[in-house]
């Protein structure tokens, strides 16, 4: 962490260099993408889909797809640690329709989703939205202070405790609490 408080160990990873090099096919920036990224995906896949075997699926999935799309990534459209971050949430969101949307045609006649392309259309209406929300997202958290969207990043995107983030900060827990309250109903009318 640098003397002004405003840069993490993973800002020093340059995540634009190593999707460059995936996009050439370079095996080792994967490798290395997936050394500084791999465990936090890891964390806040499990988080949304609550199940550990599903989320080691999730993110080697979210890895092959970062593999596949790098060269599909646009730098003018967000931060590359969004992109990746957003595959990975993506993933699992899908995920846990998919469960809901299994139980469901148990119930009903399976047949009737295969014919129908809305599932199909609903999920690239999705993803458009949610690069867009993505990109809204990233421009908000660009307007709070630094130390406030750090601790806002190490909640949601690092999947670290309100204590963590204090110990982690050297900011008194109290402190970090009030900062992610306060950031998140700034964010929340940012986004509206």
């Amino acid at each position: 962490m640098s003397d002004d408080g405003g840069s993490t160990i993973a800002n020093e990873f340059d995540h634009l260099d190593a999707l460059t090099r995936i996009a050439r096919g370079e095996q080792a920036a994967l490798s290395q993408l997936y050394q500084q990224e791999g465990a936090k995906l890891l964390g806040v896949v499990y988080r949304i889909v609550k199940d550990r075997g599903m989320a080691e699926d999730i993110v080697h999935d979210a890895c092959l797809n970062i593999w596949q799309r790098a060269d599909s990534f646009d730098p003018q459209k967000g931060a590359p640690r969004t992109w990746i971050f957003s595959i990975a949430r993506h993933l699992a969101l899908n995920a846990i329709r998919g469960r809901d949307r299994h139980v469901y045609t148990e119930l009903n006649d399976p047949h009737e989703f295969a014919e129908d392309d809305t599932y199909q259309h609903a999920s690239q209406v999705e993803e458009a939205f949610d690069w867009q929300t993505g990109q809204r997202m990233d421009e908000c958290l660009h307007q709070l202070e630094t130390e406030r969207r750090n601790c806002v990043l190490h909640a949601y995107v690092d999947g670290l405790s309100h204590a963590e983030i204090a110990a982690y900060t050297g900011t008194p827990l109290g402190t970090v609490k009030a900062w992610i309250k306060r950031s998140l109903l700034r964010l929340r009318e940012c986004m509206a």
